[in-house]
């Protein structure tokens, strides 16, 4: 079975536990932020699993960015209400809440020792590097994804929203309300299309 397929996930409790453990897996062992997740996430779901197509994982983190609040939790809620309704969501979410908020509430404790530890800061200079890496592989994959598809728009959006966010410093929220306007308007022009004998 490839990536681009899907398969029936199990039931019940079993589902529950698949969706917990793994995206408690994933929170606790990722760090930089969402879109270090989302690699990770595709990796479980879209090739491990295969509960999930490639392109339903990029529409996923689309509507995760541009959604208010952390990406990861967005991400996360929205695979789990994908596989398993409003149950799904809040499973999700409380795996991939937890691994943070115990990470956080221990270094407060400790945070003026962490702060001045040479090799805590040695460690998260490390982890910056790491956190690159992953997210250059984000945007590859993202932009293999969008290329398949050989269509124009999608590609100009892609390298237009690059260039206005990377050279022209434009707020990403305003990129975000053009290319989701562009493409709304482009799926209802090809739906109408369609619908024409």
């Amino acid at each position: 079975m490839n990536a681009h397929s899907s398969a029936e996930p199990p039931k019940g409790l079993r589902l529950y536990r698949t969706l917990f453990l793994s995206s408690l897996q994933l929170s606790a062992f990722t760090f930089g932020g969402g879109y270090v997740i989302v690699p990770l996430m595709r990796r479980r779901f879209v090739e491990q699993l295969h509960w999930i197509d490639e392109e339903e994982m990029l529409d996923m983190t689309a509507i995760a960015q541009a959604a208010p609040g952390a990406m990861a939790v967005n991400a996360a809620l929205l695979v789990g209400y994908r596989m398993a309704g409003f149950v799904g969501a809040l499973v999700t979410m409380a795996g991939t809440i937890l691994p943070p908020l115990l990470m956080l509430t221990v270094i407060s404790y400790f945070y003026e020792a962490f702060r001045d530890n040479t090799v805590v800061a040695l460690i998260l200079k490390g982890m910056r590097a790491g956190v690159a890496a992953v997210i250059a592989d984000v945007v590859v994959t993202m932009a293999r994804g969008v290329a398949r598809e050989r269509r124009l728009l999608p590609l100009l959006l892609m390298a237009g929203a690059f260039a206005a966010s990377y050279f022209f410093a434009v707020n990403v929220a305003l990129i975000l309300l053009i290319c989701g306007a562009a493409g709304a308007l482009d799926t209802l022009i090809r739906r109408r299309r369609e619908e024409k004998p």
